[in-house]
């Protein structure tokens, strides 16, 4: 049985809640993060506060929670012509993704995750990635995950396993497995100290959270976080 983690951490609602799951389930669980000069970069302040809270708020958890890494992956934004990396307007492009979609993303965040977690000996690579609700990027789907995992372990001689708890679930039930392994705790902390907004908005208070309410990211999370609680009964 696996008994270590590396969780690909933002700050976010979705890596938040796998983090959680990580928690959950393995004995130690580190966590990175990457800085590619996205537009939102009060995501890599929001997750420090996310940890802390977490630190905070689940002593049990606490315990088992080990280094976080930052690491800089400037040479991304450089090479990379998108709304999450330029200042530019969120449209859809012609050939059907939209523009937030940052080409090789989480193909490069896999590989340097696997390197760290090669060199802190973690078995398991936890993402929050998705084919469910989602914005559609090629790099989120479960075949390119599976085609990664296969790749990185052939690459670096030591199985690796890549855990996608999200991948099969939409917004409203992210928001229900948060619920279902941390109580109204675990959600409230989400709530108050996870970012999502594509615009790094933390000066507007939703009821699910902080961000501007109108980037493709709030709309996927406003309208999660409405059917969980329409599914929740209140």
């Amino acid at each position: 049985m696996h008994k270590s983690a590396l969780v690909l951490f933002s700050g976010g609602q979705d890596s938040t809640t796998c983090l959680a799951h990580a928690l959950s389930r393995y004995e130690r669980v580190e966590t990175v993060a990457f800085d590619y000069r996205q537009r939102h970069s009060v995501e890599l302040d929001a997750r420090l506060a996310v940890l802390g809270a977490m630190r905070e708020q689940f002593p049990a958890w606490a315990a088992k929670l080990g280094e976080d890494h930052l690491l800089d992956l400037a040479v991304l934004g450089q090479v990379s012509e998108t709304s999450l990396t330029r200042d530019m307007a969120f449209k859809m492009e012609q050939g059907g993704l939209p523009n937030t979609f940052v080409p090789g993303r989480n193909l490069l965040f896999l590989t340097l995750a696997a390197a760290l977690a090669y060199r802190r000996g973690l078995e398991v690579i936890v993402t929050g990635v998705c084919e469910t609700d989602y914005s559609g990027y090629p790099d989120c789907r479960d075949d390119t995950m599976k085609a990664m995992q296969l790749a990185l372990s052939l690459g670096m001689d030591r199985r690796l396993l890549i855990e996608t708890p999200l991948m099969w679930i939409d917004k409203a039930d992210t928001w229900a497995l948060a619920e279902q392994l941390g109580g109204k705790a675990l959600v409230d902390l989400i709530v108050e100290h996870s970012h999502t907004c594509y615009l790094g908005d933390r000066e507007h208070r939703h009821a699910w959270g902080w961000g501007c309410g109108s980037c493709p990211a709030c709309e996927l999370r406003a309208r999660g976080y409405e059917r969980y609680r329409a599914a929740a009964g209140s």
